[in-house]
């Protein structure tokens, strides 16, 4: 006796309206999707080859240095401009002017680019780009020399002269990082209730972060070059060790005033990059 056939179908298997369908993740488990495992750097921000190729690289170039100037034979006018502490001191004015004329450059550019980028002032954007365009266009060495003679020498004309030659990649990071937000995202935030202050500060100004920071890194390696020219205005600085050695054709003079200029750049780019991993919104991160 033939038996009736039965409706039954597969574990995870049903039937609307006439059509079959199966659950996703039912029945013999051909659905289920494992998550992948956690590669072993995830979550790691800085690896070990950012934190030490560099610094063993500014080791070795100033280890080198220093035996170099142990063999070297120096004359009198070479070992005057050498003693009595005139090299760290050099080497500490130009950290001054750098630190200080980047910190002038934060307060000025940051705020404007915030302002320039509200409803009631972009039409003054295309003013202020300009200024900081003229003010980054003049050469280094013009604009020093005019602040010298509106100012007089001193450290006053070479850390307003440094920071106006800064301000530009600032300031055009800060506007650029802010256009570039979406705005579905702005309105969303105003959408549930938060007020123009904390859209800027926990949506805006996160989301443009890591340009920002782009900017500020250049501003610093720009501050670090610029400041060699500070002792044509009497502000001191590693450029003093250069042109001495011009000047006086010293070449042990000049080499080391080279040297500790192009490892300080080296350095402080270095010490920007790892702030501008540190300080970027994790939820910016690839991959995290």
């Amino acid at each position: 006796m033939n038996t009736p056939p039965t409706d039954r179908r597969p574990e995870g298997e049903h039937e609307v309206k006439g059509v079959a369908f199966r659950d996703d993740g039912e029945g013999d488990g051909a659905g289920e999707r494992e998550a992948p495992a956690p590669s072993p750097g995830a979550g790691r921000r800085i690896g070990w080859r950012k934190l030490t190729f560099l610094p063993a690289v500014l080791i070795a170039l100033l280890l080198g240095t220093w035996i170099w100037f142990q063999q070297a034979d120096l004359d009198a006018i070479s070992r005057n401009a050498l003693s009595n502490g005139q090299v760290s001191k050099a080497l500490w004015q130009h950290i001054q002017l750098t630190v200080i004329s980047t910190f002038f450059v934060l307060i000025i550019a940051i705020p404007l680019g915030i302002l320039l980028t509200r409803k009631a002032f972009r039409r003054l954007t295309p003013i202020a780009m300009t200024v900081a365009n003229m003010g980054q266009a003049t050469p280094a060495i013009g604009l020093l020399a005019l602040l010298v003679i509106w100012l007089g020498t001193g450290e006053k004309s070479a850390l307003i002269g440094i920071t106006i030659y800064a301000i530009l990649p600032v300031l055009s990071n800060t506007i650029t990082g802010l256009k570039a937000n979406d705005p579905t995202l702005l309105e969303a935030a105003r959408g549930i209730g938060m007020s123009p202050l904390g859209v800027l500060s926990r949506v805006e100004l996160p989301l443009a972060v890591p340009l920002i920071l782009a900017g500020v890194r250049t501003a610093l390696v720009l501050n670090v070059g610029t400041a060699t020219l500070a002792t044509f205005g009497g502000g001191g600085g590693l450029g003093v060790l250069i042109t001495t050695g011009i000047t006086t054709q010293r070449m042990p003079v000049l080499v080391l005033g080279a040297i500790l200029t192009v490892a300080l750049a080296l350095l402080v780019d270095w010490l920007a990059s790892l702030a501008e991993l540190l300080l970027r919104p994790r939820g910016l991160e690839v991959g995290t």
